[in-house]
């Protein structure tokens, strides 16, 4: 049949011949949406390899814009590979299951991320893979813990809600030494409080650096910085480690949005400002309320008498100018002689602290906690009480602190 002479006006605009001219620069980096890659020919089809970023696939496997976040968090953190994915947990998830097979054991710190030790307790036994928890505190009592099945590690610095600091150089050691891989939820340090690939200080690429094995980033919280996006990073400096991981991100098809991307992209540049504001606010927030009658204990590991502060200091004292360096996060034991309900009502009358899970965004924060479910081993070091958690945002500090003596007032009665 013979063909018109001129395509039909639909054909036209799918297949229109115009291309923008290469030499726009501009701040930020374009946004490439897709799923199919057009190829130009079958050989190049064949020839194109996804696993190195040196070519593009399948929108799935990367595209120059997801190429350019993963690179730079790779700076960011010190690592030469780097993968995106939907949420922290993913990270953390995919992370257990490329690394853990039948028989296999992991060993959790007691302080971790909830949905870490979640995800342990009931999708890896299911594969037939154990775990055991670990006082993050004690190194001794990790070393003990390691066994001919032990095949990773994961730590936290600082732990989930009670923000102890651990010896992170020590328990690196110790798994270094037993051959046991290592990973670490750096969401906190974010890249910038310390170097998780060089904990001792001698420089990217120095021979004979002691870092870990994988950092694991929830992108959620600093490196987005709105509280609108959920992401999350692997960052590895082993080619050999990266690919693995990598092959079980293809195999179970995680990807993430251009526009989510891009959003993270924008709010790079400005995020060591903000961490260092949040910091700064959450440590003048954490000393008055260490003043205050109903407050037994406050946990911010910048603070002297923290569980783990010399830890912090000697990995973080040094950044930040010598200021040392710290998330917008501190949590307080409210005085046992005060009732749940009484926290309750503190946490309640809270005007700008809103109460809701994550950190690391424009707004403040608050969440009470029931720890005793929390934790399976002693926590000698904590005062008795009730923990509460706050993440401070980028309000004025005067006005956070009123906000903090009003309901503490309302709820705890005249100091």
């Amino acid at each position: 049949m013979k063909q018109p002479s001129t395509p039909h006006l639909s054909t036209r605009l799918i297949h229109h011949e115009y291309t923008p001219p290469q030499g726009f620069h501009a701040p930020q980096p374009a946004v490439h949406k897709a799923s199919t890659v057009i190829f130009p020919n079958v050989a190049a089809m064949r020839a194109r390899e996804w696993k190195d970023k040196s070519s593009y696939t399948y929108g799935l496997h990367g595209t120059p814009t997801t190429y350019q976040l993963e690179e730079r968090l790779a700076t960011l953190e010190g690592g030469l590979q780097c993968l995106l994915v939907p949420s922290g947990l993913a990270a953390i998830s995919t992370v257990s299951l490329a690394l853990l097979r039948q028989g296999d054991e992991v060993l959790i710190p007691d302080n971790a991320y909830g949905p870490n030790k979640a995800l342990a307790e009931v999708e890896l036994r299911h594969y037939g893979i154990l775990h055991r928890i670990y006082d993050p505190l004690d190194p001794a009592d990790l070393a003990s813990k390691i066994t001919d099945a032990t095949r990773l590690v994961w730590l936290e610095a600082p732990g989930s809600v009670t923000l102890e600091f651990p010896d992170l150089v020590e328990q690196v050691r110790i798994c270094r030494a037993r051959g046991v891989a290592t990973v670490l939820d750096n969401t906190w340090g974010a890249g910038l409080a310390f170097a998780p690939f060089d904990l001792l200080g001698h420089g990217a690429g120095a021979e004979g650096a002691l870092g870990v094995d994988v950092s694991v980033h929830a992108l959620t919280k600093y490196p987005s910085g709105g509280g609108d996006v959920l992401m999350g990073s692997i960052t590895t400096r082993d080619e050999g480690l990266h690919l693995r991981i990598k092959l079980t991100h293809m195999r179970l098809g995680l990807g993430v949005g251009a526009n989510d991307v891009e959003a993270v992209l924008r709010a790079l540049p400005s995020m060591a400002l903000r961490y260092h504001a949040h910091d700064a606010a959450a440590r003048d927030l954490a000393q008055w309320m260490g003043l205050q009658p109903a407050v037994a204990q406050v946990l911010h590991p910048a603070l002297p008498g923290s569980p783990g502060h010399a830890q912090w200091k000697a990995l973080c004292g040094a950044a930040n100018g010598g200021q040392g360096a710290a998330a917008g996060l501190f949590s307080v034991v409210i005085d046992a002689c005060h009732s749940q309900a009484q926290v309750d009502a503190f946490c309640d009358g809270l005007r700008l602290f809103k109460l809701g899970y994550s950190w690391g965004g424009p707004m403040s924060l608050v969440v009470p906690y029931d720890l005793p479910s929390m934790r399976t081993g002693a926590t000698a070091h904590l005062r008795p009480g009730t923990v509460v958690r706050f993440s401070v945002g980028l309000e004025a500090v005067d006005d956070l602190r009123a906000d903090l003596a009003q309901a503490m007032h309302q709820a705890f009665g005249a100091a």
